[in-house]
């Protein structure tokens, strides 16, 4: 499955986030150790999901331009 991941720099963090996995996050020094790191997180994420018996969340994105 693929998922969209937004990563933010704050406080000289990469912050990785996984908007259609709520509180999925994982951060970085670098935006490639973000990156690596949510990637783990997600599974993990997916794993707790299944071993609980609850449903795995499919994502769809649309790109939407306002204004």
């Amino acid at each position: 499955m693929e998922y969209e991941v937004y990563v933010t720099l704050e406080d000289g963090w990469y912050i990785a986030d996984v908007p259609a996995l709520p509180g999925c996050m994982s951060q970085g020094r670098t935006e490639e150790e973000a990156i690596e790191n949510i990637k783990d997180a997600i599974n993990g994420y997916l794993e707790a999901l299944r071993k609980n018996g609850r449903e795995i969340p499919s994502t769809k994105v649309i790109k939407v331009v306002a204004g």
